[in-house]
């Protein structure tokens, strides 16, 4: 067996047929259990690795068995010790992989579902709501950059169907319109929208708030439980609140900046809206990434950024 192990890291060590390096190569979607801390408590919950390397044009392959091997090591390092930030446990597995698999550069993504506890909007009934917490790492023998992000629900009331210019051109003036539209909301097809958030910082961000932010961008956040009170309150909320995919994009970023305006200009945003169309058959998108510099600087000049920097390249930089 131990032979056979020998072979198999020396075959992957080899020089290829074909010599090219290889952008990435690893493993992904490996389920794991782990131990995160979370606002001064710690859960145990399941959570999917991802994790890559940069590959020599001189290597033939990776040892991908030897992927789960340091997941298992360094959960357990977590287990009996303290519990980490998602982004740290990120970052903790791709630094072992530098050293361990002597890689050149490593990338770890880790997508964890975590449950918080809500209250419905009316009758204040207690309720989980589940929301997705990423952890990002790129590291090599020289730095780390590191990310963290979450995934949520909630309910966008598309604008384009309320028709507002048909008051108006009934005779009602801005004031009176926007009076009606207080009293009365306009009935208009719903979507519901799924909003990804990232910031790269080595500042310490808050996931939780980051989740606030996302559902705050949309029209209203939505509930696994509702009463009728709640109900009504949800759904006159969104129409009063209708918004396109491209405005929970704009009010996520600008909300992250004033959130946490100690960023640095070469930290890094990413707001993403995927919205799940009612009347239609296809689905809505909308996404805007780039440092906090280029965001920064269009938001106070009016311009268009020359250059919008994508994940990639910021994890590389």
């Amino acid at each position: 067996m131990g032979e056979s192990r020998h072979l198999l890291d020396d075959l992957q060590a080899s020089v290829p047929e074909v010599r090219l390096g290889l952008s990435r190569a690893g493993v992904q979607g490996v389920g794991k259990a782990i131990r995160l801390r979370w606002g001064g408590a710690e859960k145990l919950i399941s959570a999917e690795i991802d994790c890559t390397v940069d590959l020599d044009p001189a290597q033939k392959g990776v040892h991908m068995s030897r992927f789960p091997e340091l997941f298992e090591e360094a959960i357990d390092e977590v287990v009996i010790g303290e519990a980490f930030l998602v982004e740290e446990l990120a970052e903790h597995i791709a630094r072992q992989i530098v050293a361990r698999q002597a890689a050149g550069r490593a990338e770890v993504r880790i997508v964890a579902r975590y449950p918080l506890e809500r209250r419905t909007p009316v009758t204040g009934l207690a309720t989980q709501e589940l929301i997705s917490i990423i952890g990002i790492a790129a590291a090599s023998a020289a730095h780390v950059r590191r990310v963290v992000g979450v995934e949520a629900t909630g309910i966008n009331a598309c604008p384009c169907a309320q028709g507002t210019e048909r008051l108006l051109e009934a005779g009602f003036d801005q004031p009176d319109v926007e009076r009606i539209l207080e009293l009365v909301p306009i009935a208009t097809h719903n979507q519901r929208g799924r909003g990804t958030l990232y910031v790269g910082s080595d500042h310490p961000v808050n996931a939780e708030q980051l989740a606030t932010i996302v559902e705050g961008s949309m029209s209203s956040p939505i509930y696994e439980l509702l009463k009728r009170p709640d109900e009504l309150f949800v759904v006159e909320h969104a129409h009063l609140q209708p918004r396109f995919v491209e405005d929970s994009v704009r009010i996520s970023l600008q909300s992250a900046l004033e959130r946490y305006a100690e960023l640095e200009d070469v930290d890094f945003l990413l707001a993403r809206q995927l919205n799940f169309e009612t009347i239609h058959s296809h689905e809505v998108l909308a996404e805007r990434y780039g440092t906090v510099g280029e965001l920064r600087a269009e938001l106070e000049s009016g311009e268009p950024a020359t250059r919008h920097t994508e994940l990639r390249d910021w994890l590389a930089s």
